[in-house]
């Protein structure tokens, strides 16, 4: 398993490039998307990789530039056309104070 740990200062399109490549990947299968946690798994749900955005959910331009990264991400999985997938829990109450 690989951690990378991002603060709110991240490019918005390196880190699409990084988690698509990964998404590219024929082993991979999932992606859950969980607030700051976005953890990668394989067909046998073995953790591969761990996106891990330590940033402060109160702040709305750190939330847009996880919204973005989020949409294209999943644009990309939905036209992987396979049975790559994900689970979209960006915004859950608990991460917002």
């Amino acid at each position: 398993m690989k951690e990378i740990f991002l603060d709110e200062d991240f490019d918005v399109e390196k880190v699409t490039s990084q988690i698509t490549k990964i998404m590219d990947m024929w082993s991979i299968q999932f992606l859950d998307i969980n607030g700051p946690n976005w953890i990668i798994y394989d067909y046998d749900m073995h953790v591969k990789y761990v996106f891990q955005f330590q940033v402060d959910f109160n702040d709305i331009e750190v939330r847009i530039k996880l919204e973005d990264l989020k949409l294209n991400v999943i644009h990309h999985i939905e036209s992987l056309r396979d049975e790559t997938t994900y689970r979209d829990n960006l915004t859950n109450a608990v991460f917002i104070k």
